[in-house]
């Protein structure tokens, strides 16, 4: 019975989706400013990398024909003619901008509703939605209160955080409020459990996640957010993709923070890591555990947290070519009625102002043994990817997309 394997590099985009604009994001193209920028010189770092960026395994299968389908431009040093493996591109029909809306639109289920957001403003949560969170979860205050960079927010803060026991409350342009406190200091089960309730308080504003973002280190020089972060997420409102493979009898591995994502829901095992590379490997572990007929999927988060939204050019170029060199790993590791499928969640262009992430098309790269070549076109929903991972596991159609196998 086939397997499927579904990597998400969180933000790869490939260009400004139709309604960019009206996001703010005409223009941006995460992937597209990355070549640009890496061939001419300006994502150069002493002892990171240097150079044009080079990603063949990943445009053997189709990444540069799928940078071309989606802007009309072929990147210098790609090619429209993959050797192997389908391509495409996906746009999404989701409202907004972040990571609950394309994986669950990826999952097969568009998101129905409007998230709720916080104002641009300082302080920027609601007064009453704070004295009750920090009554009822016991807390002396809050510090932060603002839109903020998680990292650049714990250097300004960390300390007096460590201080005052109080911890640091923050949000982006997603719909999301976020609570950083020291590991140790303030204590990971109490972040959890201050988390919790935050969750509590702000579903009724339909705000996606509450993330919970310990940090470890003594002075703003030397913090650093650990891998113990936790997402308190809003369940999808229908049966996933994985929901139904679970129902179906299958193994449904999530990994890295792809169960915080979808609520814990239609997960039979749960595997998380640190970093792209870790990552990579409970990928490889899970594939050697999963029997026949078992989903496989992987959230890649560092593109996305560690360099997209730090708007580091040098250190997202370099991921993406450490993630490309591994490939042949994986594609060894296959069987030979085993599906990959390599996509993105969302774009999040490090040339791009501000720190947030960018509306983008996102690529869709196909490989399997048994698979001929071809292109699959422009998507009008990442639910079309849902739905062909669906079909080849062998599962029921959903509600909503359309294979494209």
């Amino acid at each position: 019975m086939p397997r499927a394997i579904l990597c998400i590099l969180d933000s790869v985009g490939i260009g400004g989706a139709p309604d960019a604009a009206s996001y703010g994001d005409q223009g941006a193209d995460t992937l597209g400013h990355i070549v640009e920028h890496a061939a001419a010189g300006k994502a150069d770092r002493a002892g990171l990398r240097s150079g044009p960026l080079h990603l063949p395994n990943m445009d053997s299968i189709g990444l540069g024909a799928a940078m071309k389908l989606s802007t009309g431009t072929v990147p210098a040093g790609f090619s429209d003619k993959p050797l192997g493996g389908r391509f495409g591109v996906g746009r999404e029909i989701s409202k907004g901008k972040d990571t609950p809306s394309g994986h669950w639109e990826i999952a097969g289920v568009p998101v129905p509703f409007e998230w709720g957001y916080f104002p641009q403003t300082e302080p920027t949560f609601p007064a009453d939605l704070i004295e009750t969170l920090v009554r009822e979860a016991g807390l002396p205050g809050i510090l932060g209160d603002k839109h903020a960079s998680g990292t650049t927010i714990i250097a300004e803060l960390g300390e007096e955080s460590i201080r005052t026991g109080k911890p640091i409350c923050y949000t982006s342009i997603d719909s999301v409020f976020q609570i950083a406190a020291h590991e140790n200091h303030f204590g990971l089960d109490r972040l959890y459990e201050v988390c919790q309730t935050a969750f509590r308080l702000t579903e009724p504003m339909m705000i996606g996640r509450v993330i919970a973002r310990p940090f470890v280190g003594e002075t703003a020089q030397t913090f650093k957010r650990t891998g113990n972060r936790r997402d308190f997420a809003i369940a999808p409102p229908e049966p996933t993709l994985l929901d139904r493979a679970k129902a179906a009898g299958r193994q449904v591995f999530a990994i890295g923070k792809i169960s915080d994502i979808y609520a814990t829901m239609g997960v039979t095992h749960k595997l998380k890591a640190t970093g792209n590379m870790a990552l990579f490997d409970k990928t490889l572990e899970a594939m050697e555990m999963a029997a026949d007929g078992s989903f496989v999927m992987t959230n890649f988060v560092d593109f996305d947290s560690e360099y997209g939204h730090r708007r580091d050019v040098p250190g997202y170029a370099a991921a993406l070519e450490q993630f490309d060199a591994r490939l042949p790993e994986l594609i060894v590791a296959m069987q030979p009625d085993d599906l990959l499928v390599l996509t993105a969640d969302h774009g999040n262009d490090p040339t791009w102002p501000g720190s947030d992430h960018t509306r983008e098309q996102i690529p869709i790269l196909l490989f399997s043994p048994s698979l001929t070549p071809g292109e699959i076109g422009i998507r009008s929903t990442f639910a079309d990817i849902g739905e062909s991972l669906a079909h080849w596991l062998g599962l029921a159609p959903g509600t909503h997309g359309k294979s494209f196998l």
